[in-house]
């Protein structure tokens, strides 16, 4: 199943505060890149559950926290945070 994902606009500001601070942009880039296209597709079985209908997801240097909504199908990206 196709989804459409959306960033709210806090996780927007966040991701490109990282990206600012980054030493390593190109792969805050590509993590945020690969986190857009894994959840295009099938983003109710991407990544762990994380309470309700809430995930989380893990691409290294980046973790989100997104709802799936098959319904809808709409990922939302609600907050991104830099992953160990």
């Amino acid at each position: 199943m196709k989804y459409t994902v959306v960033w709210l606009s806090g996780a927007q500001n966040v991701l490109a505060d990282i990206w600012n601070r980054a030493s390593d942009r190109p792969a805050v880039r590509a993590a945020a890149d690969r986190i857009d296209l894994e959840l295009k597709r099938d983003a109710h079985r991407k990544g762990s559950p994380a309470g309700g209908n809430r995930r989380v997801l893990h691409i290294p240097p980046l973790a989100v926290l997104f709802t799936a909504d098959p319904g809808d199908c709409k990922a939302t990206v609600l907050h991104v945070a830099r992953a160990p």
